[in-house]
């Protein structure tokens, strides 16, 4: 097979328009799925993707035409280049035109041959698998999920001269144990880059503590209730305010983070507590590419213009006070401020050691809210989200779980809720339940709220 960077090459050597990108990514993924205390399926699978971006000078500006295709050979490559520059000559003006970004220095190894994962990931991690699935046997719970492994060997040129790669592994774990009658269900998640050394038993001892928690069913009303989010849950939300930290969004007044006065809250405090909110490809274990992938522009907060732009660590908020939003180099030239790079990752500290096990410890009466699920936008104004507990809703009372309680819907803003924000514990390494399939790189606190909004009783179990 022609290797991806010769490819590359070739699309960029057939462009015949002002400007060429190409982004290429070689992707390798290995996954095992299993029910009730077996294996069901295994597999791998390879794919290679190539995305041109043409650019042409038009009447008004610059247009830009953006094809995506699987590509294995030269032929599939000319029709690949000739569809995105008739693409380009058919639009008008784009938007976020932009020069495209210039060659420079970097110690990246562009000729090197693409990571690649395979079945092999999993020689660790299976075993343990299979001893879990054997004790759940003998012991009446039942075990349900799948682990993926996922290697992606991203590429991106220019007709600058840019040369940018980066190969990035993601692997995620999920696992449900059960009751064996099913009427009982935990949840438990992990982030990792390459399955070695994960404490499955571990992770499955704290899933069967939880059924246990639901031998004692409570029903409790809707209402505002003292609650503790652990590190997965609160991922969840602080991930959808990420998302929409969009800064041209917000000038124009259509987000949470608008001003009155028609800019941004930039500069605003958010938090009593000293929260910050960061993102760092270089963070160990959470690493990501230093530098702009966008196959699509959108929001505001990504353009394909901006392909190979360096990324640097950012804080989005620092000691409680929002400091900076998304925005593409475009719309940072026609305002007047500095491009800030969205990034694959997010961590969220405020100087807290408690672990969970302490905050629920310390707790006199409230709720141990173990995942979020179906989280939907109500409001952009106010960043409003509902959604639904689902695998475990915990009552806490002098500082012991007693029972579980019914689910709930929830209706709740993440950046109200960070000036509600009474307690932070120590930050770990964590897997968001919702938002997996697309950003798995979290690093979050448990917290405490003392008064989240659970809306209404939920019949879902």
């Amino acid at each position: 097979m022609v290797r991806i960077q010769e490819l590359i090459e070739q699309a960029l050597s057939l462009s015949t328009t002002d400007g060429c990108i190409v982004v290429g990514a070689e992707q390798t993924q290995a996954n095992l799925r299993w029910a009730d205390n077996s294996l069901t399926t295994n597999g791998s699978m390879s794919s290679r993707t190539i995305t041109v971006i043409s650019t042409v000078a038009v009447d008004g500006g610059t247009a830009a035409g953006v094809v995506s295709r699987a590509v294995s050979g030269p032929d599939e490559l000319s029709e690949l280049v000739a569809a995105s520059e008739a693409a380009a000559r058919a639009s008008g003006p784009a938007d976020d035109a932009a020069e495209l970004v210039p060659a420079y220095d970097s110690t990246d190894d562009w000729n090197a041959a693409a990571a690649a994962t395979s079945i092999e990931v999993f020689a660790e991690f299976a075993p343990a698998l299979g001893k879990a699935f054997a004790e759940a046997q003998t012991s009446g719970v039942r075990l349900f999920g799948f682990a993926e492994h996922i290697v992606t060997a991203y590429f991106v040129a220019s007709s600058t001269g840019l040369r940018r790669r980066f190969d990035q592994p993601t692997g995620r774990l999920e696992l449900n144990a059960k009751s064996a009658d099913l009427s009982r269900s935990s949840w438990g998640g992990v982030q990792t880059k390459d399955f070695v050394g994960l404490d499955v038993a571990g992770l499955v001892a704290g899933l069967r503590t939880q059924l246990g928690w639901a031998e004692n069913r409570i029903d409790l009303p809707a209402g505002r209730y003292e609650t503790i989010l652990p590190p997965s849950a609160i991922g969840d939300l602080m991930i959808y305010a990420y998302w929409t930290g969009s800064a041209r969004d917000a000038e124009e007044g259509r987000n949470v983070f608008s001003a009155a006065d028609g800019g941004t809250k930039i500069g605003e405090r958010l938090s009593s507590l000293p929260l910050r909110l960061h993102s760092d490809p270089h963070r160990a274990g959470l690493e990501c590419p230093d530098f702009e992938i966008a196959r699509s522009s959108g929001g505001g907060m990504q353009s394909v213009f901006d392909n190979g732009a360096a990324v640097m660590p950012t804080d989005w908020i620092s000691d409680g006070v929002l400091t900076n939003l998304a925005r593409t180099r475009s719309w940072a030239a026609r305002t007047g401020t500095e491009p800030v790079v969205l990034i694959d990752n997010l961590i969220l500290d405020g100087g807290g050691e408690a672990t969970l096990e302490e905050m629920i410890a310390s707790t006199e009466r409230g709720l141990l809210l173990t995942c979020l699920w179906y989280i939907r936008e109500v409001d952009p104004q106010t960043l409003l989200l509902t959604g639904l507990t689902r695998d475990g809703v915990y009552l806490i009372e002098h500082g012991k779980v007693v029972g579980a309680v019914n689910n709930f819907r929830f209706n709740e803003s993440p950046i109200d809720l960070l000036g509600r924000i009474s307690e932070v514990g120590a930050t770990v390494t964590t897997l968001p339940r919702e938002w997996n399939d697309y950003f798995s790189r979290t690093a979050m606190p448990p917290v405490r709220v003392p008064d989240f909004n659970m809306s209404t009783v939920s019949q879902a179990s």
